[in-house]
């Protein structure tokens, strides 16, 4: 098969591989995220955003069946627009993945969420990359950007990064059966070398300086309703006069 895409590449055994650890990681960081309007952006013809709630949820992309064709560099959204982005292995495919940051940046409401998943540089498929010295097919072509250069942008963006875990720790063969008997790995990995899985996932959340997020706090109301309330002095009447023996 000719894998012209990262697409065509999901439909191997290495993609599904990897597929099936991401939907569960993405499905588990999106549940309890709550809005109005989310966006994935690639990948559209798989459904990240699936286990949120949010009323309006939609993808977009450079090609394909999306719902809305732009480029990740340039985003045809308001500003402070959106309460939910994802990115799912956009910025290794991207010439200016800290652009595309910064158009996330731009998009998203105060104390929206960013949630991307990319190949990491530290780990066997890493390896496995450097010996396709980038003109391999997909996935091998892309500029692996290692979790901790993401975070470090996040922060100079202003965002707070919530989590990050990794997987798929079984060496880049090509076989389903391989991949089967190497699956152990898989288990003894988030132990011995938890930095070291093939894929990441990272949350962040924009925090805006300055801005508070005002709630009602009842306990401190009970609490001064219960300061301010009159209180019967021992020996006296509701009414402040002695009582008689």
């Amino acid at each position: 098969m000719s894998i012209l895409s990262l697409s065509d590449w999901l439909d191997t055994p290495q993609g599904r591989y990897l597929l099936g650890w991401e939907q569960e990681g993405f499905d588990r960081l999106v549940a309890d995220l709550f809005g109005y309007n989310a966006v994935q952006i690639g990948l559209p013809e798989v459904d990240f955003l699936r286990a949120n709630r949010m009323p309006f949820r939609f993808h977009a992309d450079r090609l394909g069946e999306a719902a809305v064709i732009t480029r990740s560099e340039a985003l045809p959204f308001a500003s402070a627009s959106l309460d939910l982005v994802i990115l799912p292995h956009v910025l290794e495919f991207s010439s200016t993945p800290h652009q595309v940051l910064r158009e996330v940046e731009r998009v998203l409401m105060p104390e929206g969420n960013v949630i991307i998943s990319g190949f990491n540089p530290f780990s066997l498929w890493g390896l496995r990359r450097l010996a396709a010295r980038r003109r391999g097919a997909f996935p091998w072509r892309g500029q692996y950007l290692s979790p901790f250069r993401i975070k470090d942008w996040l922060t100079l963006l202003g965002f707070e990064t919530q989590s990050a875990g990794f997987g798929c720790y079984a060496p880049a063969v090509r076989s389903e059966q391989w991949l089967a008997r190497w699956h152990f790995l898989d288990r003894a990995g988030p132990r011995w070398w938890p930095i070291c899985g093939a894929v990441y996932l990272m949350h962040g959340v924009k925090r805006v300086q300055g801005m508070r997020l005002i709630t009602p706090n009842w306990r401190e109301k009970r609490a001064a309703a219960k300061r301010m309330a009159p209180i019967a002095q021992r020996g006296r009447s509701v009414t402040g006069t002695r009582k008689t023996q």
